[in-house]
């Protein structure tokens, strides 16, 4: 037997399994409240402390983490048109596992940059240009960024004729700078993968300063990746097996959605609009979840929506709200709770899919009418995989995906009649871990656990 331990620092709950890469078999998990206020190790010990209990073993061969405590990495993207570069460098941003809390795009005002110094971003992603192309723009948002003096490195990712000057301009305000290619070299072309990588070592070498998770490194063989990029290692390699797919991963503090596929258009006479759409995409949606943004659902939503869904009167839900507002770790324990919960849960997929998902529109061309689609056709996408506790939990994950589906308006291009899958254990971000070094493993482990 080789046990090997993976850990998941959620901003929520630090998740532990245990597999024994020898016989390809699950040995178990555990979890346990993330003590991000007080030390991380804390947490960890906890979670520990259950799985050497469940396991029974109490030495491993090798331990890896993924991270996304502390809430992840907060990032700025500055980029020149909207439709164009600033959305690339949004698209790098969450592929690489990072919360974007702001884009920019044309030249930086003084509003704006008073909004980044309030903000105090981990990271900012500046861009703009095609190579070859316009120069004035990013210098001009380089030497404003500059007079900033911020805290926070900058990933240069922009027109190459402008790199040098950027570069000079950020490091004269003693600003580090990660220089890599241009995130959009030529029109309607994006290279996101150089800009993604400098954005996860960035990532890791700010996460590891959350509290305790320091000294919690010592106890681990490395923290490989972001959590978000772990999950979308692991659909990516299960696609290959079950074909395209999506999922969604319900947080305490926001809700991811991915999708392995395509995505091209699948109704005749459709022409697409804007830039093309990678193959594995992940969304953040950093303004709703089940705990810490749970407010974020209403808001989106509205209230009423909630207490339609939920079948509890106004009274039920804000009391509800406002207790897991001051408790982010509670759970549920009477049926009102219960029904709100699932209100959130279901309201929260809904607006992610939503979200993620592209859209459809008619237009009328000299040929007649035609079809216009933005974003990914998911429409013939046929498994949804759910993970978080807030789905996993509650027992009615395949109902609460149903409703979200049943809701969405006609012109979402998300998937309607999809088979749910199930994360029961937890184990998604694990394998997508234990693949760097055990992929055959981790194809044979996801294989049979989600059928």
């Amino acid at each position: 037997m080789k046990p090997i331990l993976l850990i998941d620092f959620g901003s929520t709950y630090t998740k532990a399994t245990c597999v024994d890469v020898d016989s390809a078999q699950l040995l178990g998990t555990a979890q346990s409240y993330t003590t991000v206020e007080e030390d991380i190790s804390i947490g960890l010990e906890n979670a520990l402390g259950q799985l050497r209990e469940e396991t029974g073993v109490r030495e491993f061969a090798q331990r890896f983490a993924c991270s996304s405590a502390a809430g992840g990495l907060r990032m700025i993207a500055s980029g020149l048109v909207p439709s164009l570069t600033a959305e690339a460098a949004k698209r790098a941003a969450l592929g690489a596992g990072a919360k974007v809390i702001r884009t920019y795009s044309y030249e930086l005002t003084e509003d704006d940059l008073e909004e980044i110094r309030t903000l105090k971003p981990d990271i900012l992603l500046l861009c703009g240009g095609t190579d070859g192309g316009n120069r004035d723009c990013i210098e001009r948002n380089a030497k404003a960024i500059a007079s900033l003096k911020g805290g926070f490195p900058v990933v240069l990712a922009g027109n190459r004729a402008s790199a040098g000057a950027c570069r000079r301009a950020l490091e004269g305000a003693g600003m580090e700078v990660i220089a890599c290619e241009n995130v959009m070299p030529s029109f309607n072309t994006l290279n996101v993968e150089p800009c993604q990588k400098a954005i996860r070592e960035v990532f890791l070498r700010r996460i590891i300063s959350a509290k305790g998770l320091s000294q919690a490194q010592e106890l681990i063989s490395g923290i490989l990746m972001p959590t978000p990029a772990a999950v979308l290692t692991a659909l990516t390699l299960l696609s290959q097996d079950l074909g395209e797919l999506m999922a969604v991963d319900l947080g305490g503090a926001t809700t991811d959605v991915y999708s392995i596929a395509k995505g091209t258009p699948t109704r005749a006479g459709t022409v697409m609009r804007g830039l093309p759409e990678p193959f594995a995409k992940r969304t953040v949606e950093g303004d709703i979840g089940m705990r810490y943004s749970a407010h974020g659902v209403v808001d989106a939503v509205g209230l009423e929506r909630v207490v339609e869904v939920s079948g509890q009167d106004e009274a039920a839900v804000e009391a509800w709200l406002a207790r897991v507002k001051d408790e982010p770790g509670v759970l549920a324990a009477t049926q009102a709770e219960r029904d709100v919960d699932f209100a959130l849960a279901s309201l929260a997929i809904e607006t992610g899919l939503l979200r993620h998902s592209g859209k459809i529109e008619e237009v009328f061309t000299p040929m007649g009418m035609a079809y216009q689609q933005t974003g990914k056709d998911l429409t013939q996408v046929e498994r949804i995989l759910l993970t978080g506790g807030a789905l996993i939990r509650t027992g009615r994950a395949e109902e609460m995906t149903a409703r979200a589906m049943s809701a969405l308006p006609p012109d979402s291009l998300a998937p309607r009649g999809a088979r749910v899958l199930l994360d029961r254990r937890y184990i998604l971000s694990a394998m997508g871990l234990l693949s760097q070094n055990y992929e055959q493993v981790a194809r044979e482990m996801m294989g049979r656990e989600f059928q």
